[in-house]
């Protein structure tokens, strides 16, 4: 009876800790839009799958998350419910992309750079503490 229980408890922590699996983004203008659609939606566990990972960024992508959730559950929904409005798209090289854009909710321009790392389309969120683009 105990190896039962025991059977069922690990299946049941197992399917909880599944988890989502994301697909991974065909291309520059995908992983950009998929990070920006997951970051609009408060979606932070997708967001950071189209992340970069690394210190500055996880940082970055931690405060976005933290402001995300201190706001009112209405301005929660008017980012969730708004348009990503793609400014400028621009491939520097075969291996960065700069993506600029808004959205409907809040007209503020944001760009991040979206990089190729060992054949992944990655978003780096450094690119918004810069001034100037390459």
């Amino acid at each position: 009876m105990k190896t039962i229980l025991l059977a069922l408890l690990v299946a049941l922590i197992g399917s909880c800790n599944a988890g989502k699996t994301f697909n991974k983004a065909e291309d520059a203008q995908d992983a950009g839009r998929q990070f920006i659609r997951a970051s609009l939606d408060g979606d932070y566990e997708k967001a950071r799958f189209y992340l970069l990972s690394d210190s500055v960024n996880l940082l970055l992508i931690t405060k976005w998350q933290q402001g995300f959730d201190k706001m009112d559950r209405d301005t929660r929904q008017q980012y969730r419910d708004a348009s990503i409005l793609p400014i400028s798209i621009r491939t520097v090289n075969d291996s960065v992309t700069i993506y600029s854009f808004s959205n409907s909710f809040r007209k503020d321009t944001t760009t991040v750079r979206i990089v190729r790392v060992q054949g992944e389309w990655l978003v780096d969120l450094k690119e918004i503490l810069n001034d100037k683009h390459p």
